[in-house]
């Protein structure tokens, strides 16, 4: 039971920043704390979302090639065959576009990286999942515009209310309803 709390260690202050801005946004009138409140929200599953994409032992996914930065002559460095095809493809001449992707095969092969070797060298590293962390830097991005327009809600609310409080805005939007002046 230890081991299993222990090994699962860095969920509990995820748990607590969570559980912390749900509070935050349900027990305050205020709207900068609710404000606030959905912002530690959203860090906590931000949180949550790296930690699940985390690989202990993983290294980013880059293949590095031995001969970096040499030019086979089809405008691609290292020779793979793939980029030398899509430069003469993308120029609309097909048969050069084979030809190209035949040689960039052989320089890759002359060179000892063939094909084959970068596969098997693919397989026996453990790399980490690039894309949670890009979903996360996009979600953050996000966040902070949708925090920008949620303050300059606020703004023009205090304007046109006087308050931020949520038990006065209610208070004002039911006289304006009624005509009273409670």
């Amino acid at each position: 039971m230890l081991e299993t709390i222990l090994e699962r260690f860095n969920y509990i202050p995820i748990i607590i920043l969570m559980m912390t801005g749900l509070y935050v946004v349900i027990a305050t009138g205020n709207l900068i704390k609710r404000l606030v409140g959905l912002s530690l929200f959203q860090t906590s599953v931000f949180l949550l979302y790296i930690t699940i994409g985390k690989v202990f032992g993983g290294q980013p996914p880059i293949l590095e090639s031995a001969h970096h930065g040499e030019d086979d002559g089809y405008g691609s460095a290292g020779g793979y065959g793939a980029e030398a095809a899509t430069g003469y493809a993308g120029a609309g001449e097909a048969e050069h576009a084979e030809e190209a992707a035949h040689n960039g095969y052989e320089a890759a092969a002359s060179h000892g990286e063939g094909y084959g070797d970068s596969a098997h060298h693919a397989a026996e590293v453990l790399y980490s999942n690039p894309l949670p962390h890009v979903l996360i830097l996009t979600a953050i991005v996000v966040g902070v515009a949708t925090l920008a327009v949620g303050l300059a809600l606020v703004v023009r609310i205090r304007e046109a209310y006087g308050t931020i409080e949520d038990d006065a805005l209610n208070a004002a939007d039911y006289s304006r309803e009624t005509g009273s002046s409670e």
